[in-house]
């Protein structure tokens, strides 16, 4: 596995060995000490997995507080564009993001340290995405920024006409009313 520190601290790009051949591939998905000897130690306690079809976007979401997570998320069916966006008040880079396609073609993972809000949208006919967290869901928790808040700067590739949210996306906050981190 190769780690990949992105310009957002905390954040990594994880790009995995691949061992193909006629039969398929083989390749290591997570591997505890290793992730620990890059990344630091981040117990996961859940692994969860959503179906999308095309031009569906999830978030820009987080949880505040005690339930913040963290995450490490793939792609095992399809295309998606990523983005974390930084919500961290004292961290130089406070209100960028960065945006990472993941597929089942490049094998890439995502990691999302806690105090940063995280969406994806699908950009083939279907996404299988799969994450790992290291906290509870907390409805009372969560949060969502609204994903085309000109402040954040999101190059989506997909027209916001052509895009599939839910009540909860579409009522997001601005960045300007989001609860930050320390």
């Amino acid at each position: 596995m190769e780690y990949l520190m992105t310009e957002l601290q905390g954040v990594w790009i994880l790009e995995p060995k691949v061992f193909g051949d006629s039969r398929g591939y083989f390749m290591e998905a997570y591997k505890k000490a290793d992730f620990e000897r890059h990344i630091g130690s981040v117990d996961f306690i859940q692994d969860n997995e959503s179906k999308s079809s095309y031009g569906v976007l999830r978030g820009l979401h987080y949880q505040r507080g005690e339930f913040s997570q963290a995450k490490l998320v793939r792609v095992i069916k399809g295309r998606v564009l990523d983005v974390a966006v930084d919500l961290r008040k004292s961290s130089p880079t406070f209100g960028r993001h960065i945006a990472v396609e993941l597929s089942e073609d490049n094998h890439r993972q995502f990691f999302i340290p806690r105090g940063f809000a995280h969406g994806f949208l699908v950009l083939s006919d279907e996404a299988i995405f799969s994450y790992k967290v290291d906290n509870v869901y907390a409805p009372q928790s969560e949060c969502s920024i609204r994903f085309d808040d000109p402040a954040l700067g999101i190059d989506w590739p997909i027209a916001a006409a052509d895009m599939k949210l839910s009540d909860k996306d579409v009522k997001g906050l601005p960045f300007s009313e989001a609860v930050y981190f320390d």
